[in-house]
């Protein structure tokens, strides 16, 4: 085997590598301050490790999310306040934005965006509420910690196809599966109609089938 067909078989082996996003590191200019701020969110603190010479990471992760975040002293060159466009996936925007904005954070309230496929940086083409037809990924809502670094709730009901498999599909926390059950409801309700009116006896696979291809963005159930 040459160089080149052996540098070539090491690349396509590279693509079948998992690579999980696991932490994002965020600058802060108070690190107690920035602690209190997150774990005041009920965000987890899984860790507040100190060093030499001021050296000191601190660790937390939002609920049910497999990614963490980390700021502290003398761990990131970047300014504080920096850090933009940092995105929390939600499946209730509005029960997310008020729940935040009871533990203290300022949020800038439910909104949509005028082009109707993301956002626009900053502020501009903001509409305020959620996408007139509550469409999955078009609903957000923001918010910044202390020092300015900047989040977004963004709602996703139904994925795009692809971005997870069946077997990864899960659901992290009872809000997420009530709302999953009932969307499963609605929707079989409309199947039942469809087929008559009669009562399904199969209807927890035809739930189960429903709301595995609504995580992973695979064809719905009709």
């Amino acid at each position: 085997m040459t160089v080149h067909e052996s540098m070539n078989s090491k690349a396509a082996a590279l693509t079948e590598i998992d690579m999980k996003l696991e932490v994002v590191v965020i600058p802060v200019s108070d690190v107690d301050r920035a602690k209190a701020f997150y774990t005041g969110l009920g965000w987890r603190l899984d860790a507040d490790f100190p060093g030499k010479d001021g050296f000191r990471v601190v660790q937390v992760t939002p609920p049910g999310s497999p990614c963490s975040v980390i700021f502290g002293s003398k761990v990131t060159s970047a300014l504080p306040g920096s850090a933009q466009g940092l995105h929390l996936i939600v499946s209730d925007i509005e029960t997310a934005n008020a729940a935040l904005a009871a533990r203290g954070a300022e949020m800038s309230g439910v909104f949509h965006d005028a082009g109707g496929v993301f956002h626009h940086r900053g502020t501009e083409q903001r509409l305020a509420g959620p996408h007139p037809s509550r469409a999955s990924y078009g609903s957000f809502a923001s918010f910044t910690d202390p020092d300015g670094n900047g989040w977004l709730f963004q709602e996703v009901t139904t994925r795009l196809p692809g971005r997870i498999d069946e077997k990864g599909a899960t659901f992290t926390s009872t809000p997420d599966l009530a709302g999953a059950l009932r969307r499963a409801a609605a929707a079989h309700g409309e199947h039942e109609k469809r087929t008559g009116g009669k009562h399904d006896e199969n209807w927890p696979d035809w739930y189960a089938e429903y709301m595995l291809a609504e995580q992973s963005g695979a064809a719905l159930e009709t």
